[in-house]
């Protein structure tokens, strides 16, 4: 008797965290389709936009920590001035070293940006202002 086997492999959907971005898999099973990469991210966005709501924003507005997008601020801004060193220093016809350099340079100023994220205390999203 001979066996045949076969592999079946489910491709799984990548979707992005409604509440912070970040991508997720999307189980392929019955039921809504999953907007948040955790519950604690679910209940956060509806608080959010709970207070969103009592404290009147607009649809696509959100309140913030002023301290969080100051160092958001910083970081991008660091960010800007590598990349004006490493085009000033790669003119002309820099050697392999330079090169070296300019990515090591522009990668430390890029790397503090990895995981940050400016959380919303509070958003009316534009999907929930027209929600009855």
């Amino acid at each position: 008797m001979r066996y045949h086997y076969v592999t079946v492999t489910q491709q799984m959907e990548i979707a992005h965290c409604a509440w912070c971005g970040r991508a997720f898999a999307v189980s392929g099973g019955s039921g809504r389709k999953a907007r948040y990469c955790r519950r604690s991210h679910r209940q956060r966005a509806f608080e959010a936009r709970c207070l969103a709501a009592r404290m009147g924003l607009d649809s696509g507005e959100a309140l913030v920590d002023a301290a969080a997008l100051c160092r958001l601020r910083d970081r991008l801004y660091v960010l800007e001035s590598a990349l004006d060193d490493v085009e000033a220093d790669l003119r002309g016809r820099p050697a392999p070293e330079e090169y070296r350099r300019a990515f090591q340079h522009l990668y430390a100023a890029a790397a503090p940006l990895r995981d940050s994220c400016v959380e919303p205390s509070a958003v009316l999203s534009r999907d929930a202002a027209h929600r009855p």
